[in-house]
């Protein structure tokens, strides 16, 4: 007999809890493995998400309509069917009003503020102090509360917090974000050294993430709006992001005449055989990914004082969403894809992305980051390492300008070049600015030296 955990997925490096929208199955239902369980929906996706394992559904424990953060339980399944035939046959009124009961506290502790300090929770008056014992070692309630979200372990890692040594609101005592920037901003107080910045201070610092603290007032007449929560898991991750790297940027000017050249000649044929439309975003990710080969550490992660070299080549294509937003979805192995492959696969994911159509694989794992900036003009810019990579590029505005060049006869001339700038944002804390600029230089020749063809 086993029991297996259903958990609310990962939906996206900067999204930090789902809803969920519809149950698929119903308790006491057979279930198999990858089939659809339950939908999500998220401020960026709206998705079906498949079961973990074979076997029955035993308990639902957040009901539709309930929102609650990234690794909650929603669920439990039965791998022994013979047991979980039996289960619902038992007295199951009492036992299922108090597994949801949590669920619907951890909802409703989600919506309201944090307490200055999270403090023990105390037994129903009506319940004697046995029954609500320490829980045991390896248990599901002693895991459920040392698991939590990646934000939250990220943030407990780097302040040097046990997260089984903390009481939280969720289920079973699980830490939240509240609760960990609670007990951040109750311990300068009590024990952390004077010289260390205030919380919230400034981005740059090493203190605590509470960036939501107020530092402005409206003033009569402005209109003030809470964020969405897309608005603020990417203030989240981004503050993060920028707290944990070591940023450097470095900036190189490309020549994409001959790409041009390139589209010019056989975009209407691609076109009419692909029934795609050819950009130079698929040339340039082709370029990237022979480059990180030569220059492994653009293709890495860092874990603690470990780099780990991934090798698989992961590009993750930010996507601007309307109105307002941000959405990364990754293209696997893209060096194991053609030009057209990449084409395709590059299109489909921002269409769906668009239209919140994702599923939660196609937002994870990446290994390589390229924003594209310039679509709207912009001429360059340092974007902001994501987290678990160590480099991202960011694309300027591709445009007509005058250039020198030295022709045949060694004498200079000025042409008009299709030139962009990039922009290579790194890790310093494992990349080297030599190590940069080498990428970049290697990958400015490889872009400049492209066939006459589009393979």
């Amino acid at each position: 007999m086993a029991r297996v955990d259903v958990i609310m997925p990962q939906m996206g490096e900067s999204i930090a809890e789902g809803t969920v929208s519809r149950w698929l199955k119903q308790v006491g239902e057979t279930v198999k493995r990858d089939e659809p369980i339950f939908e999500i929906s998220t401020d960026k996706v709206d998705a079906e998400i498949p079961s973990p394992s074979a076997g029955v559904l035993l308990e639902i424990i957040v009901g539709e309509g309930s929102t609650v953060e990234v690794g909650t339980v929603v669920a439990r399944l039965e791998t022994d069917a013979a047991v979980a035939a039996a289960a619902p046959a038992a007295p199951a009124a009492a036992p299922s009003s108090a597994v949801v009961a949590p669920a619907a506290s951890t909802v409703a502790a989600s919506a309201a503020p944090a307490p200055s300090a999270p403090a023990p929770s105390a037994p129903a008056p009506s319940a004697p102090a046995s029954a609500a014992p320490a829980p045991a070692a390896g248990s599901l309630e002693d895991r459920l509360r040392t698991k939590s979200s990646p934000l939250v372990r990220k943030m407990a890692a780097e302040h040097g917090v046990e997260l089984a040594g903390l009481t939280g609101s969720g289920i079973a005592g699980r830490v939240t974000r509240r609760d960990f920037e609670a007990h951040l901003a109750a311990k300068p107080a009590a024990s952390a050294p004077a010289s260390r910045p205030a919380v919230g201070a400034s981005m740059h610092a090493p203190g605590g993430i509470a960036i939501d603290t107020p530092t402005a007032t409206p003033w009569p007449g402005d209109r003030v709006e809470p964020m969405s929560k897309m608005r603020k898991a990417t203030s989240d991750h981004m503050a993060l992001a920028r707290r944990v790297a070591s940023h450097v940027t470095s900036f190189f000017e490309v020549d994409l005449t001959r790409i041009a050249r390139i589209r010019s000649k056989e975009r209407a044929v691609f076109e009419k055989q692909t029934g795609q439309k050819l950009t130079y975003l698929p040339f340039i990710c082709r370029a990237v990914t022979q480059q990180l080969k030569r220059h492994p550490v653009l293709n890495a992660a860092v874990n603690g004082n470990d780099i780990i070299f991934r090798q698989q080549y992961n590009l993750g294509i930010a996507v601007a969403l309307e109105p307002t937003g941000l959405l990364v979805p990754v293209v696997k192995r893209a060096d194991e894809l053609s030009l057209t492959g990449l084409t395709r696969t590059i299109n489909d994911l921002a269409a769906r992305a668009r239209t919140k159509k994702l599923q939660p694989s196609e937002l994870q794992d990446a290994t390589f980051t390229i924003t594209n900036p310039g679509v709207f003009g912009s001429l360059l810019g340092t974007p902001i390492v994501p987290v678990g990579t160590t480099a991202i590029l960011g694309l300027g505005a591709i445009e007509k300008r005058p250039k020198v060049i030295t022709g045949p006869d060694g004498e200079d001339t000025i042409a008009i070049r299709t030139c962009a700038y990039f922009s290579l944002s790194f890790d310093h804390r494992v990349v080297d600015g030599a190590d940069a600029d080498k990428f970049m230089a290697d990958l400015k020749a490889s872009l400049e030296s492209v066939g006459e063809s589009i393979e």
